[in-house]
């Protein structure tokens, strides 16, 4: 609110102030009465909660069916999320396969009755060659 509106505020709070003021005593009774009818018949309806009470605002407003696009753009990130994390686990899974291979291979080379030196030698592939005629 600027200056202007509250001024304005102010000047018909004052009116109405006064008004109230020199209402004559029989006016300012049956308005009393027919305040007090209006509010006997008054009864505030019960609004039905959908959702359950530990869950809090947002289950209530999926009840509610309001569309609200930060939900929208939450759920689309998580499920992003979780698609990379699964992309990330299974290419993690793949890559410590590889190398548990390639260590049962190592294994099995230092297990061999070889000494290592064999292997290091360059005419071992042609020694290989030979034997496996």
């Amino acid at each position: 609110m600027n200056s202007n509106e509250r001024e304005l505020a102010r000047k018909i709070v004052q009116h109405l102030d006064y008004g109230a003021d020199h209402l004559d005593p029989q006016t300012r009774t049956r308005l009393l009465r027919t305040r007090e009818l209006a509010l006997s018949h008054y009864r505030e309806k019960p609004e039905p909660v959908v959702g359950f009470a530990w869950a809090g605002h947002p289950v209530m407003r999926i009840g509610v069916h309001r569309f609200d696009v930060r939900y929208v753009i939450a759920t689309v990130v998580l499920i992003v999320v979780a698609a990379g994390g699964l992309l990330n686990l299974g290419y993690w899974q793949k890559a410590t396969s590889r190398i548990n291979e390639l260590a049962e291979i190592d294994a099995g080379i230092l297990a061999d009755d070889l000494p290592i030196n064999a292997y290091l030698d360059r005419g071992f592939d042609s020694w290989l060659k030979r034997s496996s005629r």
